[in-house]
């Protein structure tokens, strides 16, 4: 017999769905950066403890995302998109070769390599928009 909840687990998806509904594009992407970096570090440890299937489950949650970050990626907005754009396209084949060789290694370089100094970038990004964001006026 499952075990009752009663409520919260509904009640914790209703706030994280809230959350996702009211963040700025640029919390969005902090978001989805913060997620990739634990699917990462989930996926290295479950390689080094020869779980293939939860490693697995975690790089194509991995690779989701990238594809996400890529399809979102306006590449006319500015001129360092298609490099990032590129970068993203090299992310995605790591993230498979790593999954098919079960290479924790690979999974690891990545995340500490590209994807975690790209996080902090965008979180200060984040961070300055929000410092450059006008209160709001109370009419």
């Amino acid at each position: 017999m499952p075990a009752m909840t009663f409520g919260r687990v509904p009640n914790k998806n209703r706030y994280f769905e809230n959350s996702l509904e009211t963040a700025s594009p640029s919390a969005l992407l902090v978001m989805l950066y913060d997620r990739l970096v634990l699917d990462l570090k989930r996926a290295e440890e479950a390689l080094g403890a020869q779980d293939r299937t939860s490693a697995h489950t975690n790089l194509v949650h991995a690779q989701d995302i990238v594809r996400e970050l890529l399809s979102s990626l306006n590449t006319d907005a500015w001129e360092g998109a298609q490099g990032l754009g590129s970068l993203y396209t090299w992310l995605y084949q790591e993230f498979v070769a790593a999954n098919v060789e079960g290479d924790a290694e690979r999974v690891r370089s990545a995340r500490t390599e590209v994807v975690e100094p790209l996080a902090e970038a965008w979180r200060q990004a984040a961070l300055e928009v929000l410092g450059a964001t006008p209160p709001p006026t109370s009419a």
